[in-house]
């Protein structure tokens, strides 16, 4: 499969432009401006970096409850329109701008959105073709509010108070996610979804048309492994939009079929070429796209991928740069994925950040799974309900297609729902946001309420900082004892099962751990911060394998996910410094990871199996390991 540079690699056309770089921009922290004549600008920023980053060019982290921004675009010769599409519209993307957005093109109101983490569109054909025809470029306009001290929208990680503090972190305001321009036909192709099957070996296809649909018109497909051809598939369309599974040849035995599926060590994809034709054969529309053959679900206590169980070696990757915060460039996120990989781990959990489609489209590339988190409100009220609800919805419709993602997770450790044991209501939204999602996607499994307090759950996850991994080992070291702490120990003082639900056969995983503190001198230890702390780089690989060595002997798991791949801001408990470089030997910690034993050039014991790491710990450190008399 070819590389893709396009922003949506999941429906990716030909003629589009990137409108990143220098907007005008300024600051109404009165909210006085109410249209887009009004506004004063009196500064340029780099789009698409938030206004709280440096890359942005201004760096400015007060509150700054509304923002606007102005973009004189001159049009080039293929973008230029006729009043009413003859020759095609012009689409304006843009990737999430946070958090209510409304945007003007030569004064007209083209598109408001509510969302920080969602893309959407205007259609700006006909004031493109009135400045074709007069010569002059389109004024767009984009205003964006967004109340830094609201607690009842979606917002993640981002920190209500003027300084960040405990494990929130900068604001981020406005556009942070690319701008881009698109030229599409008069008909043309407005959603497209693709699922591969492994068990009915086939591909099931969704689209819609947009534009003009006229009777007569045909969707081709063709399904490309490299440069064999799977599948070519032609039929006429009756209606605008579309249903319609695309069969392929079963390979036969299992090492042939094996060779189609999709797995972090084996991260194959399936191209796909989608045209629209007119009724006469003409091409109207081309897409290309992509899918892959994989299946994830549970069954018996362990999760499964492709039909097999599958031991989850995850990391959670909170998504900031300390330059960009949430934003990154294509190179960024890539080295992400890669580093992720590198470490030895198959999965990341995105923690409350609905990341760049680019991310996603590395990870299906290079192989990692996905958990995909939704951030969190911090309210319970009937509006926090509904914007999470809403937005929720737009983050599956435009992820659903990612053979990476493997999870969803609607909220996290009852953010949100905070009386969660005691509150009827807040039980049955929970609730309520499970089954919608399985509605949505009934082809993976979803987490209810990620970390504890667990009432509808495809997974029982457990959140537990425990430093000492004996500790760990006595909680989860056997499916008894795993089943005892489930029913009663509380291990972050929080029920992990409310009344009313049972783990059965779920799955159980350790879906937070570890948060080993290690920063370089000269950073204060007042602004660093871990859930443990050690004071060097041995301490810090001793601290590390003992943990990872207890964790991968806890038979009650089905896997884990360590806390975390980062360094973000005042938080300093990842495996990376905040510049990505590694805090000990990547080897090391990779093998540790996977639970297995040392490299021999290391000066580590290669003879010692993952257990016998709390041996050295032992004799480092004269503590006893799980397990001694």
């Amino acid at each position: 499969m070819h590389l893709s540079t396009h922003p949506e690699p999941l429906l990716e056309r030909a003629k589009w432009r990137s409108l990143d770089g220098e907007w005008r921009f300024a600051f109404d922290d009165e909210g006085f401006w109410q249209h887009p004549e009004d506004v004063q600008f009196d500064r340029v920023i780099q789009v698409p970096y938030a206004p709280e980053s440096l890359r942005s060019g201004i760096h400015d982290t007060g509150f700054h409850p509304v923002v606007w921004y102005g973009l004189d675009l001159h049009l080039q010769a293929d973008e230029h329109v006729t009043p009413r599409g003859e020759d095609g519209r012009l689409i304006l993307h843009f990737g999430a701008v946070d958090w209510r957005a409304s945007v003007w093109a030569d004064g007209a109101l083209v598109a408001v959105h509510e969302g920080g983490h969602t893309p959407f569109t205007a259609d700006i054909t006909r004031q493109a073709s009135r400045a074709v025809a007069e010569q002059r470029p389109v004024h767009l306009v984009v205003r964006a509010e967004d109340d830094p001290q609201d607690l009842s929208k979606p917002r993640g990680k981002q920190d209500w108070l003027l300084e960040p503090h405990s494990i929130w972190y900068p604001r981020t305001t406005g556009i942070w996610q690319t701008v881009w321009l698109e030229h599409v036909p008069v008909s043309y192709l407005r959603r497209l979804k693709l699922a591969g099957d492994m068990e009915g070996w086939k591909v099931a296809l969704e689209a819609d048309i947009g534009g003009r649909w006229e009777p007569g018109m045909e969707l081709r497909v063709i399904l490309k492994k490299g440069e064999q051809v799977l599948a070519r598939d032609r039929y006429e369309l009756q209606r605008p939009d579309i249903s319609r599974i695309v069969p392929l040849p079963d390979p036969g035995i299992d090492d042939f079929r094996n060779d189609l599926l999709w797995n972090p060590n084996h991260p194959v994809l399936i191209s796909a070429t989608v045209q629209l034709l007119a009724e006469n054969g003409a091409v109207v529309d081309e897409v290309r796209s992509y899918t892959a053959l994989r299946t994830v679900g549970v069954r018996g206590g362990r999760f499964m991928l492709n039909g097999r169980p599958w031991y989850l070696k995850m990391v959670l990757d909170q998504g900031y740069w300390p330059d960009s915060l949430m934003t990154a460039t294509d190179a960024e996120l890539r080295r992400d994925v890669e580093l992720t990989r590198e470490l030895g781990f198959d999965g990341a959990r995105k923690h409350q950040k609905i990341e760049s489609p680019r991310y996603l489209y590395w990870c299906d590339v290079l192989g990692l799974m996905v958990w995909e988190e939704m951030p969190s409100p911090y309210r319970f009220t009937p509006e926090a309900v509904r914007r999470l609800s809403r937005e929720w919805e737009e983050v599956i419709e435009r992820d659903i297609s990612h053979p990476c993602i493997v999870a969803w997770v609607p909220l996290n450790e009852s953010w949100g729902v905070p009386n969660l044991p005691t509150n009827p209501a807040h039980r049955d939204y929970v609730q309520g946001i499970y089954y919608m999602t399985r509605t949505l996607d009934p082809s993976r499994p979803v987490i209810g309420n990620d970390g504890w307090e667990h009432v509808a759950t495809d997974i029982v996850t457990v959140h537990d900082y425990a430093a000492d991994p004996k500790v760990l080992e006595s909680r989860y070291g056997t499916l008894a004892r795993t089943a005892v702490t489930l029913e009663g120990q509380d291990p972050a003082d929080r029920a992990v099962l409310l009344p009313g639900f049972k783990a059965a056969e779920h799955p159980v995983m350790l879906s937070e751990f570890g948060g080993i503190a290690y920063f370089p001198e000269g950073v204060p230890a007042e602004v660093a911060w871990g859930y443990s702390t050690v004071d060097s780089e041995e301490a810090f690989v001793d601290a590390h394998l003992y943990l990872m060595a207890a964790v991968h002997a806890c038979k009650g798991l089905s896997g884990f996910c360590f806390t975390q791949l980062t360094d973000t801001f005042q938080e300093r408990n990842g495996l990376l410094n905040p510049d990505r470089t590694p805090k000990a030997d990547l080897q090391v910690l990779a093998r540790s990871n996977q639970g297995l034993r040392p490299p021999r050039d290391t000066g580590l014991d290669p003879n010692l199996n993952p257990a016998g790491y709390g041996e050295r710990w032992r004799e480092r450190h004269g503590e006893p390991i799980a397990g001694d008399d």
